[in-house]
């Protein structure tokens, strides 16, 4: 037995130890020993007699929760094992929130806590109630495009379609009491930046991580994003070869049309909103980078979804409207879509990664084939230059890191003179590539060069 997510040694009892309890607690529950060095080692406890009346009590008057504390005896030494169960509401430390995370303790504040309360409260982000604004804010165009879709769909009945905006908002469950919810200003307002910071998708051009050559911004309700950001995809940022076949004109694109809208619809319904981060797409010659800060639906892992496992949305009210709409099939199955168009298209299944709390997916072009600065497909060229440019980045985040192990990646950034999200890209590869490892959390923790080359 070892140290982990539910399990944790402490070789003798200090009170502040409580706000372990309360992260097991907050967390799926656990158990605290006390009389065990941190690697384990028996080394027993004196007060074992005091402490089995003393701790009980302490937690019930600060934690406000049941616990319990058991004497047994190994190697011939008391230890005291506290046992800590999940509990359905938020357990707080003298106004603090305490949540376990993997083998550490983490103090939630924030973005995290206002998500940990909510989650609790059996709430997402998207169905919490935003004041001040009205149906009557609303944009009719929105709601009018949302009707022509989801009457294709055929997901929501005539009769409901025909009802009035304020009508239609309360069948699709966007409100709460009086109030709209966060969901229906993000699908149906004009502005949704004024309730939400960063609702907005950005894409870009770049010819090296850090060689940025021209960028767009798309704002506006969730659905004119959609639209407005695949019109781009497939007209400003790549091209297609144009081939006939008898009276018939056939266009090709580097990547397929379906693999990347579902990929958008994925950023833009499972985005963490709470982050003020926009979803980010990078077009480059030979692949096309998707962005978004939060995690799977549920927090499944990756190898779960692809194995066709349902879930939740990570954002339910919006991904339930863009089902209705006839913009997804079925929730949890984007991944499997993904990949099944890549793979009829001949295309190589996209690489993702969450890392650096966002979801990216990696889109490769088909081989032999690059888009090109203008978006016009060319023939592969040696990649030693993209390459080269590559190595150097990695030497001079490896050097930083050596000069200093805590340094963030907001630091290397502006020190290089590169985006933050080429930092990260180069981390990943760096850490995939066995060369980097991260000791500990974001905040706290410290950057280890492993003894390879680059």
């Amino acid at each position: 037995m070892k140290e982990s997510q539910n399990i944790e040694w402490k070789k003798s009892w200090r009170d502040k130890y409580i706000k372990w309890i309360c992260g097991f607690a907050n967390a799926n529950g656990g158990t605290l020993y006390i009389g065990k060095d941190n690697k384990g080692k028996v080394t027993g406890i004196s007060d074992a007699g005091k402490l089995l009346k003393d701790i009980p009590n302490k937690v019930r008057d600060i934690l406000g929760i049941i616990i319990d504390v058991n004497l047994i005896t190994e190697k011939g030494k008391d230890i005291l094992e506290i046992i800590a169960e999940p509990y359905p509401y938020p357990v707080s430390y003298k106004g603090q929130y305490h949540y376990r995370s993997g083998s550490t303790k983490q103090e939630l504040k924030g973005a995290a806590l206002d998500k940990f309360l909510l989650r609790k409260q059996g709430k997402h982000w998207d169905g919490v109630p935003v004041p001040h604004v009205f149906v009557k804010d609303l944009d009719d165009r929105a709601f009018e495009y949302f009707r022509k879709k989801a009457a294709k769909s055929n997901r929501l009945t005539s009769e409901v379609l025909e009802e009035k905006n304020d009508i239609l908002i309360e069948k699709l469950h966007l409100t709460d009491n009086q109030y709209l919810k966060r969901a229906a200003v993000l699908l149906f307002h004009p502005d949704p930046e004024k309730f939400v910071t960063g609702a907005y998708v950005k894409i870009g051009y770049f010819k090296t991580d850090d060689d940025l050559l021209f960028q767009d911004e798309i704002h506006g309700d969730l659905f004119s994003q959609v639209e407005k950001t695949m019109d781009l995809l497939l007209t400003k940022y790549q091209k297609a070869t144009i081939e006939y076949k008898g009276l018939s004109r056939i266009e090709e694109y580097p990547f397929p049309e379906a693999a990347l809208r579902e990929a958008l619809l994925n950023s833009i319904a499972h985005k963490d909103y709470s982050s003020g981060n926009p979803v980010q797409i990078s077009v480059y010659e030979d692949k096309i980078i998707f962005w978004n800060a939060g995690r799977l639906p549920d927090e499944l892992s990756i190898e779960l979804l692809q194995k066709k496992h349902p879930s939740i949305p990570y954002n339910p009210l919006v991904a339930s409207a863009f089902f209705r709409a006839g913009y997804i099939e079925a929730w949890g199955r984007g991944i499997e879509k993904i990949n099944n168009e890549c793979k009829m298209a001949g295309v190589p299944a996209p690489e993702i990664n969450y890392e650096f709390a966002g979801l990216m997916i990696t889109f490769q072009a088909r081989i032999g084939e690059k888009i090109g600065e203008t978006g016009k497909i060319s023939p592969e060229t040696t990649p030693k230059a993209r390459e080269k440019t590559r190595e150097k980045t990695r030497e001079k985040i490896l050097k930083l890191i050596l000069e200093d192990t805590s340094i963030s990646i907001e630091e290397m950034s502006n020190k290089i003179g590169i985006t933050q999200k080429g930092i990260e890209w180069q981390i990943m590869r760096l850490k995939k590539d066995g060369i980097l490892e991260r000791i500990g959390p974001a905040r706290g923790g410290y950057w280890k060069a492993i003894e390879k080359k680059p």
